[in-house]
């Protein structure tokens, strides 16, 4: 908004030249996270006064970490306050005619709307399990899928008309139509190499990667401030992607899939990060307000989605490494607790407790150790996923 108010102001006269700088995308980044940033700690004390006063409190399963129940009653879905800065910052500063923003921004919402149901239901209905996991993986599929079907041609046409086009080429080819390589599966630092993945192939790749990336966070979301720096910290390098792959020069250098209007998601991801920092303020151990569903699943669709439209899904899973180990942990434990419930008549666990960060904790390692080495590892496998720009 602000950037086509300051072009049609310079259109007034020379004196509004200097206005001349919102032109600028790393401008507009970097005024995104700081309006976002402020945005979060200005309101969060209303928000968190607001929860509390609702009685919108975190229930603790029973089954949980005997060092969780204090937290008990504790403000939760405080993820309302992480998208409210990142709309508002977002659509301040970004430009309003990028469609991809628009993708990102709906399947945020979206996803975030998934989880102020599931958080709604354990709050007001006092049930600590929340939405059944049939009925919020339908929602989550819809979205993806709808998400993945528009992408696909997005990707690789430059207009909404052109997506209307590939979309009518594709269905008279029968289905058979060969997409452009920068809809292919790129892999780092073998560029050249791009595996086809066609329509179809590259539905199903994204449909996993931002489902899958939703429900990732989601899993990591369990101590105080363990999720939102990884998300600020990997956001913040799908950013530099995402202003690489849309700079037709950078893009062909760093032998990288160029693809027009990719740059301006470089504005959503500096919102997030300042909406993630101003966050981390108030969830700093001890939280004053948890995240919920209504954030994590919101913020790690956002990922997926930024991801898919940089064509880095694997890069993602190296910088999100925390979020994959999380959600494989998860899955192993249950895997095998049913199959020697099965095969011997009771069920035996891999790992003390999952998710991985309760394992830990009941290793031995206090609740902050546990965040902060977290924290650590994600800024290593952040920068060996930004190294993928260069090596080749």
């Amino acid at each position: 908004m602000l950037p086509s108010l300051a072009l049609w102001l310079q259109g007034l006269g020379p004196e509004w030249g200097f206005l001349r700088v919102f032109q600028y995308l790393t401008f507009r980044a970097v005024m995104a996270a700081m309006t976002a940033l402020l945005v979060g700690i200005g309101a969060g004390p209303y928000f968190i006064r607001r929860l509390t006063a609702l009685k919108i409190g975190q229930p603790v399963r029973e089954y949980a970490m005997q060092t969780h129940l204090v937290k008990s009653g504790t403000p939760t879905m405080g993820g309302v306050l992480i998208l409210f800065a990142i709309a508002l910052s977002t659509l301040l500063w970004f430009d309003w005619n990028n469609r991809f923003v628009w993708v990102v921004l709906v399947v945020t919402l979206g996803f975030g709307a998934i989880g102020w149901a599931d958080d709604w239901r354990k709050v007001v209905h006092k049930d600590p399990e929340g939405m059944r996991s049939r009925e919020k993986y339908l929602w989550q599929s819809l979205i993806g899928l709808l998400a993945a079907f528009y992408l696909v041609f997005a990707i690789s046409g430059h207009s909404n008309a052109s997506v209307w086009a590939l979309f009518l080429s594709w269905v008279d080819s029968g289905f058979a139509l060969n997409m452009p390589t920068q809809a292919g599966l790129m892999v780092p630092f073998f560029k050249e190499v791009s595996y086809p993945l066609g329509v179809l192939g590259f539905v199903v790749l994204t449909y996993l990667v931002i489902v899958g990336a939703s429900n990732a966070v989601n899993l990591t979301d369990g101590l105080d401030g363990l999720a939102i720096m990884p998300v600020v910290l990997v956001g913040t390098a799908l950013g530099i992607f995402a202003y690489v792959t849309g700079n037709a020069v950078f893009a062909k250098y760093l032998l990288l899939p160029y693809i027009p209007g990719s740059g301006e998601l470089l504005i959503f991801c500096g919102a997030m990060a300042g909406a993630g920092l101003a966050f981390l303020w108030f969830n700093a151990h001890p939280a004053q307000v948890f995240m919920g569903d209504v954030g994590a699943l919101a913020l790690g669709g956002a990922l997926g989605t930024i991801a898919v439209i940089v064509r880095q899904e694997i890069v993602l899973a190296i910088m999100g490494g925390i979020f994959v180990v999380e959600a494989l942990s998860v899955m192993v434990q249950v895997s095998y607790f049913k199959y020697t419930k099965k095969k011997y008549g009771q069920g035996r666990r891999i790992l003390k407790m999952a998710p991985l960060h309760h394992h830990f904790e009941k290793s031995g390692w206090r609740e902050t150790q546990v965040v902060v080495r977290f924290w650590i590892i994600t800024m290593l496998l952040c920068l060996v996923g930004l190294s993928t720009l260069k090596l080749r």
